[in-house]
């Protein structure tokens, strides 16, 4: 049997956390282990239950989603933070994203599609949909300041460390990148995990949006 996935559930509207329950709660692998309604509360339920995903709400009163992922995310084996929001990917989704979550969803999304992203996360990779990238993208493309912080950190790496940032840009596992450069995964693996110190980044996300930021890889 496969392990089982717990996830914490982070929103201020009770009902919403009670629709997000019944939605994962009815796959057989994912055990919603507790849910929070402000950011303080999801710092401490993290510490108690050692979930594997949380999904936070971003905007809410108190301490914020945005404040919370912070937090998490810092702490020793952070579970991943998928960021649950209403809103298009504005500055605030993205300062989330560059804070360390791991993607983000709109609350609307499909149960059948949140389980499965839920389960996408658990397994360490990004969880953005299409439509989240385009919204994304959109809201990078005035960051002035990023793109310059971009095109100086890249100075620093070797052209096929570039190639292999340009192919986590494009959303492309180890697996896709390994076949594309004609590398073993294991290869892959050593580079994205250099980059990322290089980078200053927490994660393939990170290092993902960066090489938009950069230039090298077209919006």
């Amino acid at each position: 049997m496969p392990e089982t996935i717990r996830v914490l559930v982070v929103d201020d509207e009770p009902m919403v956390c009670a629709h997000l329950r019944t939605i994962l709660g009815s796959a057989p692998d994912i055990e919603v282990v507790d849910d929070a309604q402000d950011g303080a509360a999801a710092v401490e339920a993290v510490v108690r239950h050692r979930p594997r995903v949380v999904l936070m709400d971003l905007r809410m009163p108190g301490v914020d989603g945005l404040t919370a992922t912070e937090r998490i995310c810092r702490m020793p084996d952070a579970p991943a933070v998928v960021a649950l929001t209403t809103f298009d990917a504005d500055k605030y989704v993205l300062r989330a994203l560059r804070a360390g979550a791991v993607g983000f969803l709109v609350k609307s999304t499909p149960p059948q599609d949140l389980i499965g992203l839920v389960r996408v996360a658990a397994d360490g990779h990004t969880v953005l949909s299409e439509d989240a990238k385009r919204r994304l993208l959109a809201a990078t493309g005035g960051e002035q300041t990023a793109r310059e912080r971009a095109v100086r950190l890249t100075r620093e790496l070797t052209e096929r460390e570039i190639e292999v940032l340009t192919c986590l840009g494009r959303g492309m596992s180890n697996a896709q990148i390994a076949s594309g450069l004609h590398l073993s995964e294991a290869t892959v693996k050593s580079y994205v995990s250099r980059m990322l110190v290089k980078l200053d980044c927490e994660n393939r996300l990170q290092a993902g949006l960066l090489a938009y930021d950069a230039g090298l890889v077209p919006r």
